[in-house]
């Protein structure tokens, strides 16, 4: 029976040779927001790693929305310029697509990384800024107050959204993931719990989708025709009272209304009060339940670490696509193995051919996978 995981799926004109994403992952070791050589290191062994998609890590739409000062940002010419290095390689040498996550990191920016504790930093030390929040609200205790955004503020960082997916565009990115999850900007103004406004843009669960929603659509209007865009989402803050599942699905069908692309379905983020129960993929039932509520493409993410784990939540219809990051980051050469281990093909370059199970000594009966010229 041929593997479901190996098997090609479009996303508008993007057509993608398997399901298998390479997750955005902070690497907090940007330049003054300009990715480095760590990057093209981090993301160039993923260019050549087989999966179909690798999405580069939150990235700030302004400065002020970097979550740390190792983050990268798209709000400047030099941002794009160090992004389209990395695109350049892809382009040259990879057999992956590549996108990019725009975010905002509102009342959570400002923080230092997490090999020096992760603790935020204030705004008038060397390397703090500034934070915005829907609510004039920490994150928790000992976490300086945002700003609570005005209007002026809100359409700032529209437009933030806007600039940076237009140099993303520009720099040759195939697909935008905006972030709307993990307890950041556009996941703040979602949950009741960091969304305390008492205008438009909070009260109801219609009012506190209204920003993102603003944002996704300025975002998807600058964008071509057959270009993919989608969003990724926690679908439970795992604190009672908070944002839920219900909550996720009606905002995943008011995206898919205006254009949405897939839903990266994640977890968490928005409240140190969390209760995560963890275990081998433990978000994906979220992403099931959002696919089946409202037919969006859909990506499961979360402890997916076994090929047959992850051909079974394709094959089965839990999700479309899995995405995977750690695994990744412990075997990069995750996409090959799981081919091997369900008789499928992964690109590969010719320079690795001599590598490949199939290609040492007397190949093996079948077709061999197609090297990229």
């Amino acid at each position: 029976m041929q593997s479901q995981l190996f098997t090609s799926i479009k996303l508008r004109g993007l057509e993608l040779a398997n399901r298998i994403i390479v997750s955005p992952m902070c690497q907090y070791s940007a330049d003054q927001g300009n990715l480095t050589d760590w990057h093209l290191m981090h993301l160039g062994q993923y260019a050549v790693s087989g999966s179909a998609l690798v999405i580069v890590e939150a990235t700030g739409v302004e400065a002020a929305g970097r979550i740390s000062p190792g983050c990268p940002s798209l709000c400047t010419d030099d941002n794009e310029a160090a992004m389209k290095r990395v695109v350049n390689f892809y382009r040259d040498y990879g057999n992956a697509r590549i996108g990019i996550q725009l975010a905002h990191a509102g009342r959570k920016a400002s923080s230092d990384m997490p090999w020096r504790g992760g603790a935020p930093l204030a705004k008038d030390t060397p390397e703090g800024w500034e934070t915005f929040a829907p609510s004039a609200l920490p994150y928790n205790d000992g976490w300086p107050t945002p700003t609570a955004l005005e209007a002026e503020g809100l359409e700032r960082i529209k437009q933030a959204f806007v600039d940076a997916a237009t140099r993303a565009i520009r720099a040759g990115f195939d697909l935008i993931e905006l972030h709307c999850a993990h307890g950041y900007l556009m996941h703040q103004f979602l949950s009741p719990l960091s969304n305390q406004r008492d205008d438009a843009y909070g009260g109801s669960l219609e009012n506190r989708m209204r920003f993102p929603l603003e944002v996704f659509a300025a975002v998807r209007s600058v964008c071509p025709e057959d270009y993919p865009v989608g969003v990724r989402v926690s679908a439970t803050d795992w604190v009672e009272g908070g944002w839920d599942l219900e909550s996720t699905i009606t905002f995943a069908q008011a995206l898919c209304d205006i254009g949405c692309d897939f839903i990266d379905v994640s977890s968490g983020g928005n409240s140190p009060a969390q209760k995560i129960i963890a275990g081998p993929g433990y978000q994906t039932g979220f992403a099931s339940a959002i696919r089946q509520a409202t037919n969006m493409t859909t990506v499961a993410v979360g402890q997916i670490t076994d090929p047959r784990q992850a051909e079974t939540i394709v094959s089965s219809g839990q999700a479309d696509i899995v995405a995977l990051a750690r695994g990744m980051l412990y075997d990069p050469r995750w996409p090959w193995h799981a081919a091997e281990v369900l008789g499928a093909d992964a690109a590969f370059p010719p320079q690795y051919m001599r590598a490949h199970p199939t290609l040492k000594g007397e190949p093996v009966p079948g077709n061999p996978p197609t090297a990229k010229k």
